[in-house]
C-alpha cells in the first residue's frame, strides 16, 4: 500500500488517497480520517469503519459529503476497477471481481468488519461482498441499488442485457465516449444535467475528478468496456442472484434507502415503490424507507439524502 495524496477535506476529517494491491495492479482508495473524537458505541468501543462503494460510472469522489456527515468515523471509499484512478486496471470485471477488490481494501485498511454502504451498482457489489466475505461486513446499507432493477415500461421481457442497459443507462454510457476540450466544458455539460439543477461544490469536485487525460483527449475516467461488462454481469451473471438467494435464506439484515426520482430526476425512480415492497416480502429482514425530495444522484450528494445515509450508518 502506498500513499498518493493528502489534503484537508473538512473540519471533521483529513483526506488521503492510497493505492491498494489487487489482482492486476493497484486500486485507488480515498480515506477520510476523523479529526473529531473517535465515535464510540454504548460499550465505549470505537464504532466500525465505514466503507462506501460507488455506482457504475462514478468514483470515490461521489462520497465526501457523506464522509463529512460522519464525524468521529473512519470512512474508506475505493475507485472500483475500471473507474476513477483505478481505470487502468484490467478485467475481468463483474460483481464478484469488484467484491474481491473491496475485500482486499477492507483487509488492508480496516483489518476487521466494516459497515458497508453501496450506492447504485455499488449496492450489487456490496451485497455480493457480504455473501462472499460475511466476516468482513458488520452491517449492510443499500442506497438506491443492490436489488434487481425492474424492466422499464415498453421493454419486452426477452430484451437482451445490452438493450436493457441502453434504456436504463443510455445517457450515462454515451457520456463515456465523448471528449471535452477543458475541465470547464465538462462542468458545463454536467450543469445541464437534470439531476443537478442545484450546482454545489460537492457536485463540482465530483465532476472535476471524473475528467481524465487519455493522450491528447479529456474524457470521463470510467472505462466503457468495464461499464458494459458490469452491466451484463449484473443482468445475467450468477453472483447477484446467488447473493440474493443467500440473503433470503439466512435472513441477512439489510437497510435499503430509496430515491423517489431517477437518473434524470424523473418521478418514479430507479426502483418503483411496489418493487421495493415486493423485495421486502422476499427478504425477511429488509428494512426499506424512502428519502423524500432526492433523485438517484442527490441521495448521496445533497440533503436530505446525506443525512439519511449517515443515519442509516448509525
Amino acid at each position: 500500500m502506498s500513499t498518493v495524496d493528502q489534503v484537508e477535506a473538512t473540519g471533521s476529517h483529513t483526506y488521503a488517497t492510497y493505492d491498494v494491491a489487487v489482482a492486476g495492479g493497484a486500486l485507488r482508495v480515498g480515506v477520510w480520517e476523523p479529526t473529531a473524537p473517535v465515535a464510540t458505541g454504548p460499550d465505549g468501543a470505537p464504532l466500525p469503519a465505514v466503507v462506501l462503494v460507488h455506482g457504475i460510472t462514478a468514483s470515490h469522489r461521489a462520497w465526501p459529503a457523506v464522509a463529512a456527515a460522519l464525524p468521529g468515523r473512519r470512512v474508506i471509499a475505493p475507485d472500483l476497477r475500471g473507474r476513477g484512478r483505478s481505470n487502468g486496471l484490467p478485467g475481468p470485471y463483474g460483481m464478484a471481481a469488484h467484491a474481491d477488490d473491496v475485500a482486499a481494501v477492507i483487509r488492508e485498511l480496516v483489518g476487521g468488519p466494516a459497515i458497508v454502504v453501496g450506492h447504485s451498482m455499488g449496492g450489487f457489489v456490496s451485497l455480493v461482498l457480504t455473501h462472499r466475505y460475511p466476516g468482513l461486513v458488520a452491517r449492510l446499507v443499500l442506497v438506491d441499488g443492490g436489488l434487481p432493477i425492474p424492466l422499464p415500461p415498453g421493454v419486452p421481457p426477452g430484451a437482451s442485457p445490452e438493450e436493457v442497459v441502453q434504456v436504463l443507462l443510455g445517457p450515462a454510457i454515451e457520456r463515456l465516449t465523448q471528449t471535452f476540450p477543458s475541465a470547464e466544458a465538462y462542468r458545463e455539460f454536467w450543469r445541464s444535467h437534470p439531476a443537478f439543477s442545484r450546482w454545489t461544490p460537492v457536485v463540482e469536485q465530483y465532476v472535476d475528478y471524473d475528467l481524465a487525460e487519455f493522450g491528447p483527449d479529456l474524457r470521463p475516467a470510467a472505462s466503457p468496456d468495464a461499464v458494459a461488462q458490469d452491466s451484463a454481469d449484473s443482468a445475467t451473471g450468477d453472483a447477484l442472484p446467488g447473493a440474493l438467494a443467500w440473503a433470503a435464506e439466512t435472513g441477512l439484515p439489510i437497510t435499503f434507502l430509496r430515491a423517489p426520482r431517477g437518473l434524470l430526476d424523473q418521478p418514479g425512480g430507479m426502483y418503483p415503490a411496489e418493487t421495493v415492497a415486493e423485495w421486502a416480502g422476499r427478504l425477511p429482514r429488509l428494512a426499506a424507507s424512502e428519502v423524500a425530495g432526492v433523485n438517484h444522484y442527490t441521495i448521496i450528494m445533497a440533503e436530505p439524502g446525506i443525512s439519511a445515509v449517515a443515519a442509516a450508518v448509525g
